[in-house]
C-alpha cells in the first residue's frame, strides 16, 4: 500500500482532542460514581486477556502470521509497551484499538495485558479503528474502502466529513469507494496483491464483470504494467473493426488467366490485384534449374545476361 501521509488529526486527536475533553468536562451535578468512572478511564490497568474480545466491525480483517509472530517474540522480551484501548460491553471488554497487540500477546502466552477503558460511541469506535489502521498502513485497499463505506452508510456521514476525520481529500475517499464496484473475484486479487490499486482503477472502466475478471487474469498471467493494462482496456472498449476485403470485379477472368499461365510455365502463378487496374504477378520456382527453365520460356537466357 502506498505511504500514507498527512493524517493531520490522527489517532491521538481522536483519542485525545474532543473525545478526551468530553470525558474531562464533567458537570458538578454528576454523581460521584460517574466522576470516578471518568477518572478510571484515564488510568492504565492490567486486564485478563480472557476478558477481552476483538471488535467484529473493525476495518482490518487480515493479519500476517509472520508479522504477528515477530511481535509476539518482542512481547515475550519487553511485554506490551502500549496499552490496548477497550470499552465495556455486555459482560466483556471490546477492543477499540490494539487488536494486533492482543493477538500477539495471546501468541506470546501472556495472561494479562495493559488497557485503558474508554466510553466511546459506535461511530467514534469506527473512526478510531479506521484512523489507527491507516496510520499503521495495516489496511489493504478493499478493507479501507469498506471502512469508509461503513462510516457513510451506518453513521450517515457525508464524504466531506469522512475525509475530514481521516485527514484525506474527498477525491481520495471517492476513488477508494469506487474499488467496491469491482467484481468480488477482482477485489480478492487486489487484496492478495496479485494486482495493484493502479491496475484496479483502470479495470473500473469495464462495466462488464466478466470482462473485469478476464482482464485481471490477463494482468496476472502476462504481468502487464498499468500502462499496458490501459491500452488493453481501451482495445476492449473500442475494438477495431476488421478491414473489409475489397471485392473486385472479373474474378473469374483472372482465375482463368492464372490457370493458363500455370499451364504455360509449369509452376504456381498468383495474380494479386490491388484495384481494377493494378496488381502484381507472383511466379514460384523451386531450384536454380527451375528458374532457368522459366526464364527460357519467357525468352530470357542466362548466357545473354551481363553481370553489372
Amino acid at each position: 500500500m502506498a505511504k500514507i501521509g498527512g493524517l493531520g488529526k490522527g489517532l491521538d486527536s481522536l483519542i485525545g482532542g474532543d473525545f478526551q475533553k468530553e470525558a474531562e468536562v464533567i458537570s458538578g451535578r454528576k454523581k460521584t460514581a460517574e466522576k470516578k468512572e471518568a477518572k478510571d478511564s484515564q488510568t492504565e490497568i492490567m486486564m485478563k486477556i480472557s476478558q477481552i474480545e476483538p471488535n467484529r466491525d473493525q476495518p482490518r480483517k487480515q493479519f500476517e502470521e509472520d508479522s504477528l509472530a515477530e511481535l509476539a517474540e518482542s512481547i515475550k522480551l519487553y511485554g506490551v509497551i502500549q496499552p490496548l484501548i477497550v470499552r465495556k460491553k455486555d459482560g466483556y471488554y471490546e477492543i477499540v484499538a490494539g487488536e494486533r497487540r492482543w493477538r500477539a500477546a495471546k501468541m506470546a502466552g501472556l495472561k494479562e495485558v495493559p488497557v485503558l477503558v474508554k466510553a466511546y460511541s459506535e461511530r467514534e469506535i469506527a473512526e478510531i479503528s479506521l484512523v489507527e489502521n491507516l496510520q499503521r498502513e495495516d489496511l489493504n485497499p478493499i478493507e479501507e474502502a469498506m471502512a469508509y463505506q461503513r462510516l457513510l452508510k451506518e453513521f450517515h456521514l457525508k464524504q466531506e466529513e469522512v475525509a475530514e476525520r481521516v485527514s484525506k481529500s474527498r477525491t481520495v475517499i471517492t476513488n477508494s469507494l469506487r474499488l467496491l464496484r469491482l467484481d468480488s473475484k477482482v477485489q480478492t486479487m487486489l487484496i492478495e496483491g496479485l494486482i495493484t490499486t493502479g491496475h484496479a482503477k483502470v479495470l473500473l472502466a469495464l462495466d462488464d464483470r466478466e470482462q473485469q475478471i478476464l482482464a485481471a487474469e490477463k494482468i496476472v498471467d502476462e504481468r502487464l504494467s498499468v500502462r499496458e493494462t490501459e491500452n488493453f482496456v481501451k482495445q476492449l472498449l473500442s475494438p477495431k473493426a476488421p478491414k473489409e476485403k475489397k471485392v473486385l470485379g472479373n474474378e473469374t477472368l483472372y482465375h482463368t488467366i492464372e490457370d493458363r499461365m500455370k499451364e504455360m510455365i509449369g509452376t504456381k502463378v498468383h495474380i494479386q490485384r490491388k484495384d481494377e487496374d493494378k496488381g502484381k504477378i507472383e511466379i514460384e520456382y523451386y531450384s536454380s534449374d527451375d528458374l532457368e527453365r522459366i526464364m527460357e520460356i519467357m525468352g530470357i537466357y542466362k548466357d545473354n545476361i551481363t553481370n553489372v
